[in-house]
Protein backbone atom coordinates (compact mmCIF):
# COMPACT_ATOMS: atom_id res chain seq x y z
CA UNK A 1 0.00 0.00 0.00
CA UNK A 2 0.88 3.48 -0.43
CA UNK A 3 0.30 6.16 2.18
CA UNK A 4 0.65 10.15 1.57
CA UNK A 5 0.41 13.14 4.69
CA UNK A 6 -2.95 13.83 5.40
CA UNK A 7 -3.10 17.69 5.47
CA UNK A 8 -0.51 19.10 7.58
CA UNK A 9 -0.95 16.41 10.28
CA UNK A 10 1.66 13.92 11.11
CA UNK A 11 -0.98 11.13 10.00
CA UNK A 12 -0.36 9.14 7.06
CA UNK A 13 -3.25 7.82 4.70
CA UNK A 14 -3.37 5.39 2.47
CA UNK A 15 -4.28 6.42 -0.92
CA UNK A 16 -7.06 4.09 -1.50
CA UNK A 17 -9.29 4.64 1.72
CA UNK A 18 -12.01 2.14 2.75
CA UNK A 19 -15.88 3.95 2.76
CA UNK A 20 -18.02 2.62 4.75
CA UNK A 21 -21.57 3.72 2.89
CA UNK A 22 -22.54 0.80 1.39
CA UNK A 23 -21.92 -1.69 4.45
CA UNK A 24 -24.60 0.84 6.18
CA UNK A 25 -27.24 -0.76 3.85
CA UNK A 26 -29.27 2.03 3.26
CA UNK A 27 -29.38 3.12 -0.61
CA UNK A 28 -27.61 -0.19 -1.23
CA UNK A 29 -30.63 -2.65 -0.45
CA UNK A 30 -29.41 -3.84 2.92
CA UNK A 31 -26.10 -5.16 4.30
CA UNK A 32 -24.45 -8.46 5.45
CA UNK A 33 -22.99 -7.52 8.86
CA UNK A 34 -20.89 -10.75 9.15
CA UNK A 35 -19.52 -10.12 5.44
CA UNK A 36 -19.01 -6.45 6.29
CA UNK A 37 -16.71 -6.78 9.31
CA UNK A 38 -14.93 -9.54 7.13
CA UNK A 39 -14.29 -7.19 4.52
CA UNK A 40 -12.93 -4.13 7.12
CA UNK A 41 -10.85 -7.19 8.82
CA UNK A 42 -9.05 -7.88 4.47
CA UNK A 43 -8.96 -4.00 4.42
CA UNK A 44 -6.44 -3.61 7.54
CA UNK A 45 -4.54 -7.05 6.63
CA UNK A 46 -3.42 -5.27 3.28
CA UNK A 47 -2.73 -1.95 4.57
CA UNK A 48 -6.10 0.17 3.67
CA UNK A 49 -6.23 1.05 7.26
CA UNK A 50 -8.18 4.66 7.08
CA UNK A 51 -12.18 3.65 7.53
CA UNK A 52 -14.77 5.95 6.32
CA UNK A 53 -18.16 5.98 7.69
CA UNK A 54 -20.77 8.38 9.01
CA UNK A 55 -23.50 8.26 11.50
CA UNK A 56 -26.15 8.72 8.28
CA UNK A 57 -24.91 5.76 6.74
CA UNK A 58 -27.80 2.81 7.56
CA UNK A 59 -28.82 5.57 10.71
CA UNK A 60 -26.22 4.23 13.22
CA UNK A 61 -26.17 0.61 11.76
CA UNK A 62 -22.73 2.01 9.61
CA UNK A 63 -20.66 3.20 12.20
CA UNK A 64 -21.50 0.03 14.86
CA UNK A 65 -20.59 -2.08 11.81
CA UNK A 66 -17.26 -0.83 12.02
CA UNK A 67 -17.19 -0.53 15.46
CA UNK A 68 -17.83 -4.31 15.92
CA UNK A 69 -14.83 -4.85 13.10
CA UNK A 70 -11.98 -2.61 15.08
CA UNK A 71 -12.64 -4.22 18.51
CA UNK A 72 -9.56 -4.82 19.78
CA UNK A 73 -7.42 -3.22 16.39
CA UNK A 74 -7.99 0.42 17.21
CA UNK A 75 -4.08 1.05 16.99
CA UNK A 76 -4.46 -0.42 13.88
CA UNK A 77 -6.64 1.77 12.33
CA UNK A 78 -7.27 5.29 10.95
CA UNK A 79 -11.12 6.43 11.69
CA UNK A 80 -12.80 9.09 10.03
CA UNK A 81 -16.68 9.75 10.61
CA UNK A 82 -19.00 12.94 10.01
CA UNK A 83 -21.17 15.02 12.25
CA UNK A 84 -23.55 17.42 10.71
CA UNK A 85 -26.70 15.30 9.17
CA UNK A 86 -29.24 14.53 12.11
CA UNK A 87 -32.59 12.13 11.55
CA UNK A 88 -33.88 12.76 14.99
CA UNK A 89 -35.24 16.03 15.28
CA UNK A 90 -36.28 18.91 12.89
CA UNK A 91 -33.51 21.26 13.47
CA UNK A 92 -31.43 23.02 10.99
CA UNK A 93 -31.60 23.00 7.25
CA UNK A 94 -34.11 20.30 5.26
CA UNK A 95 -31.91 18.03 3.46
CA UNK A 96 -34.03 15.18 2.38
CA UNK A 97 -36.58 11.96 3.46
CA UNK A 98 -36.06 8.58 2.57
CA UNK A 99 -37.23 5.06 3.98
CA UNK A 100 -35.11 2.55 5.24
CA UNK A 101 -35.72 -0.70 6.94
CA UNK A 102 -39.27 -0.08 6.91
CA UNK A 103 -39.23 3.07 8.77
CA UNK A 104 -39.31 6.62 7.41
CA UNK A 105 -36.37 9.08 7.76
CA UNK A 106 -36.69 13.25 7.64
CA UNK A 107 -32.82 14.29 7.18
CA UNK A 108 -31.37 17.73 8.62
CA UNK A 109 -28.39 19.61 7.83
CA UNK A 110 -27.69 20.67 11.64
CA UNK A 111 -24.56 22.16 12.14
CA UNK A 112 -24.95 24.41 15.11
CA UNK A 113 -22.32 23.61 18.20
CA UNK A 114 -24.22 21.89 20.84
CA UNK A 115 -25.80 19.62 18.12
CA UNK A 116 -21.83 18.40 16.76
CA UNK A 117 -20.84 17.75 20.12
CA UNK A 118 -23.94 15.52 20.69
CA UNK A 119 -23.77 14.18 17.51
CA UNK A 120 -19.42 13.37 18.33
CA UNK A 121 -20.48 11.47 21.86
CA UNK A 122 -22.91 9.27 19.87
CA UNK A 123 -20.32 8.72 17.02
CA UNK A 124 -17.72 8.03 20.00
CA UNK A 125 -20.38 5.20 21.56
CA UNK A 126 -21.21 3.43 18.34
CA UNK A 127 -17.68 2.61 17.28
CA UNK A 128 -16.48 1.89 20.80
CA UNK A 129 -14.20 4.47 20.75
CA UNK A 130 -12.30 7.09 22.92
CA UNK A 131 -10.87 9.24 19.72
CA UNK A 132 -11.79 10.19 16.01
CA UNK A 133 -8.95 10.34 14.40
CA UNK A 134 -10.67 12.49 11.38
CA UNK A 135 -13.41 13.97 12.01
CA UNK A 136 -15.75 16.18 8.83
CA UNK A 137 -18.65 18.86 8.63
CA UNK A 138 -20.89 16.22 5.99
CA UNK A 139 -22.40 18.68 4.12
CA UNK A 140 -22.43 22.52 4.83
CA UNK A 141 -25.72 24.07 6.29
CA UNK A 142 -26.92 27.33 5.27
CA UNK A 143 -28.91 27.90 8.92
CA UNK A 144 -25.54 27.84 11.11
CA UNK A 145 -22.64 30.38 10.51
CA UNK A 146 -19.44 28.17 9.75
CA UNK A 147 -17.54 29.79 12.48
CA UNK A 148 -19.99 28.32 15.44
CA UNK A 149 -19.93 24.81 13.62
CA UNK A 150 -15.44 25.24 13.64
CA UNK A 151 -16.06 26.29 17.03
CA UNK A 152 -17.23 23.00 18.15
CA UNK A 153 -14.73 21.24 16.22
CA UNK A 154 -12.15 23.14 18.08
CA UNK A 155 -13.68 22.07 21.40
CA UNK A 156 -13.91 19.19 20.83
CA UNK A 157 -9.78 18.46 19.87
CA UNK A 158 -9.24 20.40 22.81
CA UNK A 159 -11.13 17.89 24.56
CA UNK A 160 -8.80 14.73 22.93
CA UNK A 161 -11.92 13.74 21.63
CA UNK A 162 -10.70 14.11 17.73
CA UNK A 163 -7.31 14.52 16.61
CA UNK A 164 -7.87 16.28 13.73
CA UNK A 165 -10.74 17.74 11.44
CA UNK A 166 -12.19 18.28 8.20
CA UNK A 167 -15.04 19.10 5.94
CA UNK A 168 -16.95 17.32 2.70
CA UNK A 169 -18.37 18.87 0.30
CA UNK A 170 -17.49 22.29 0.64
CA UNK A 171 -16.89 24.62 -2.84
CA UNK A 172 -13.82 26.87 -2.45
CA UNK A 173 -15.58 29.96 -1.27
CA UNK A 174 -16.91 27.66 1.36
CA UNK A 175 -13.50 27.07 1.81
CA UNK A 176 -11.85 30.54 1.64
CA UNK A 177 -14.52 31.25 4.57
CA UNK A 178 -13.56 28.60 6.73
CA UNK A 179 -10.14 28.96 6.53
CA UNK A 180 -10.21 32.25 8.20
CA UNK A 181 -11.57 30.99 11.01
CA UNK A 182 -9.62 27.36 11.53
CA UNK A 183 -7.10 25.12 10.19
CA UNK A 184 -8.85 22.58 8.25
CA UNK A 185 -7.24 19.27 7.06
CA UNK A 186 -9.37 18.09 4.49
CA UNK A 187 -12.69 18.23 1.91
CA UNK A 188 -14.17 15.28 0.95
CA UNK A 189 -15.66 15.64 -2.22
CA UNK A 190 -17.05 13.62 -5.27
CA UNK A 191 -14.54 13.18 -7.40
CA UNK A 192 -14.22 10.30 -10.56
CA UNK A 193 -14.09 10.24 -14.31
CA UNK A 194 -17.63 11.70 -14.41
CA UNK A 195 -17.76 14.07 -12.35
CA UNK A 196 -14.46 16.43 -12.10
CA UNK A 197 -15.58 19.41 -11.52
CA UNK A 198 -13.07 20.13 -8.99
CA UNK A 199 -10.36 20.99 -11.36
CA UNK A 200 -11.60 24.03 -11.84
CA UNK A 201 -10.73 25.89 -8.98
CA UNK A 202 -11.10 23.55 -5.71
CA UNK A 203 -7.75 21.38 -6.61
CA UNK A 204 -5.80 24.48 -7.00
CA UNK A 205 -7.01 26.17 -3.60
CA UNK A 206 -6.29 23.02 -1.46
CA UNK A 207 -2.96 22.37 -3.12
CA UNK A 208 -2.08 25.57 -2.11
CA UNK A 209 -3.58 25.56 1.61
CA UNK A 210 -2.02 21.88 2.19
CA UNK A 211 -5.41 20.78 2.53
CA UNK A 212 -5.92 16.93 1.59
CA UNK A 213 -8.68 16.34 -0.68
CA UNK A 214 -10.20 12.72 -0.22
CA UNK A 215 -12.39 11.57 -3.52
CA UNK A 216 -15.52 9.76 -2.53
CA UNK A 217 -17.35 7.62 -5.29
CA UNK A 218 -14.53 7.57 -7.77
CA UNK A 219 -16.21 4.44 -9.25
CA UNK A 220 -19.56 6.11 -9.54
CA UNK A 221 -21.57 3.63 -7.07
CA UNK A 222 -20.29 0.75 -9.49
CA UNK A 223 -20.96 2.16 -12.67
CA UNK A 224 -16.93 2.85 -13.70
CA UNK A 225 -16.14 -1.17 -12.42
CA UNK A 226 -17.86 -2.14 -16.08
CA UNK A 227 -19.50 -5.05 -13.83
CA UNK A 228 -22.85 -3.15 -14.58
CA UNK A 229 -24.61 -3.14 -17.64
CA UNK A 230 -27.76 -2.26 -20.05
CA UNK A 231 -29.17 -5.82 -18.65
CA UNK A 232 -28.50 -4.91 -14.67
CA UNK A 233 -31.58 -4.23 -12.42
CA UNK A 234 -31.28 -3.35 -8.95
CA UNK A 235 -33.40 -4.78 -6.20
CA UNK A 236 -36.05 -2.86 -4.30
CA UNK A 237 -33.52 -0.16 -1.81
CA UNK A 238 -31.45 0.01 -4.75
CA UNK A 239 -31.36 4.11 -5.18
CA UNK A 240 -29.15 3.85 -8.03
CA UNK A 241 -31.91 3.38 -10.59
CA UNK A 242 -32.91 7.27 -10.28
CA UNK A 243 -29.51 8.09 -10.81
CA UNK A 244 -28.65 10.82 -13.87
CA UNK A 245 -25.87 8.11 -14.45
CA UNK A 246 -27.66 4.69 -14.13
CA UNK A 247 -30.36 5.95 -16.68
CA UNK A 248 -30.32 3.91 -19.75
CA UNK A 249 -28.97 6.61 -22.29
CA UNK A 250 -26.08 8.04 -20.03
CA UNK A 251 -25.64 4.16 -18.51
CA UNK A 252 -24.83 3.58 -22.42
CA UNK A 253 -22.45 6.57 -22.84
CA UNK A 254 -20.48 5.19 -19.60
CA UNK A 255 -20.16 1.56 -21.29
CA UNK A 256 -18.87 3.24 -24.50
CA UNK A 257 -16.48 5.01 -23.02
CA UNK A 258 -14.96 2.30 -20.64
CA UNK A 259 -14.45 0.05 -23.48
CA UNK A 260 -12.13 2.51 -25.06
CA UNK A 261 -10.12 2.23 -21.86
CA UNK A 262 -9.91 -1.20 -21.93
CA UNK A 263 -6.79 -2.05 -23.92
CA UNK A 264 -5.40 -0.13 -21.10
CA UNK A 265 -6.42 -2.08 -18.02
CA UNK A 266 -5.64 -5.23 -20.23
CA UNK A 267 -2.09 -4.31 -20.94
CA UNK A 268 -1.64 -3.84 -17.18
CA UNK A 269 -3.38 -7.03 -16.57
CA UNK A 270 -5.96 -5.19 -14.24
CA UNK A 271 -9.05 -4.85 -13.85
CA UNK A 272 -11.66 -1.21 -14.79
CA UNK A 273 -12.21 -0.55 -11.40
CA UNK A 274 -8.29 -1.13 -10.44
CA UNK A 275 -7.83 1.75 -13.41
CA UNK A 276 -9.96 3.99 -13.10
CA UNK A 277 -9.28 3.92 -8.86
CA UNK A 278 -5.64 4.56 -9.72
CA UNK A 279 -6.47 7.39 -12.26
CA UNK A 280 -8.19 8.97 -9.51
CA UNK A 281 -5.50 8.92 -6.79
CA UNK A 282 -3.05 9.93 -9.59
CA UNK A 283 -4.81 13.30 -10.24
CA UNK A 284 -3.61 16.47 -9.16
CA UNK A 285 -3.95 17.24 -5.19
CA UNK A 286 -6.09 13.79 -4.45
CA UNK A 287 -4.70 11.97 -0.83
CA UNK A 288 -6.51 9.27 -1.32
CA UNK A 289 -9.47 7.94 -2.96
CA UNK A 290 -12.67 6.18 -1.21
CA UNK A 291 -13.85 3.20 -2.37
CA UNK A 292 -16.99 1.09 -0.73
CA UNK A 293 -16.62 -2.40 -0.11
CA UNK A 294 -18.97 -5.40 0.94
CA UNK A 295 -17.39 -7.98 0.79
CA UNK A 296 -13.42 -9.31 1.12
CA UNK A 297 -13.02 -9.68 -3.12
CA UNK A 298 -13.90 -6.10 -3.85
CA UNK A 299 -11.35 -5.32 -0.86
CA UNK A 300 -8.66 -6.89 -2.50
CA UNK A 301 -9.64 -5.74 -6.16
CA UNK A 302 -9.63 -2.09 -4.10
CA UNK A 303 -6.36 -2.42 -2.72
CA UNK A 304 -4.84 -4.04 -6.11
CA UNK A 305 -5.40 -0.88 -7.31
CA UNK A 306 -2.14 0.27 -5.89
CA UNK A 307 -0.13 -2.24 -7.96
CA UNK A 308 0.89 -0.13 -10.76
CA UNK A 309 1.97 2.87 -12.20
CA UNK A 310 0.12 4.67 -15.11
CA UNK A 311 1.95 7.30 -17.33
CA UNK A 312 1.04 10.65 -18.08
CA UNK A 313 0.11 9.60 -21.80
CA UNK A 314 -2.39 6.89 -20.29
CA UNK A 315 -4.17 9.04 -18.00
CA UNK A 316 -4.78 11.81 -20.42
CA UNK A 317 -5.87 9.20 -22.74
CA UNK A 318 -8.37 7.99 -19.98
CA UNK A 319 -9.39 11.57 -19.61
CA UNK A 320 -10.03 12.01 -22.95
CA UNK A 321 -12.25 9.20 -23.43
CA UNK A 322 -14.57 10.46 -20.74
CA UNK A 323 -14.43 14.02 -21.97
CA UNK A 324 -17.47 14.72 -23.91
CA UNK A 325 -18.88 17.56 -26.25
CA UNK A 326 -21.37 20.06 -24.92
Amino acid sequence: MEYRQFGQTDIKIPVVTFGGWAIGGWFWGGTDEELAIKAIHRAIELGMNCIDTAPVYGFGLGEEIVGKAIKGKRNEVIIATKCGLRWDKEEGEFFFDTYFNGRRYYVYKNLRKDSIIEECERSLKRLGVDYIDIYQIHWPDRTTPVDESLEALVKLQEQGKIRFFGVSNFDVNLMKEVVKYARVESDQVKYNLLERSIENDLTSFCIENKISILAYSPLEQGLLTGKITMETEFKSGDLRKRQFWFQPENRRKVLEALEKIKPIAKEKGVTLAQLVINWTFSQPGITTAIVGARNPQQVEENAGAVEFKLTEEEIKKIKEAFTWEG
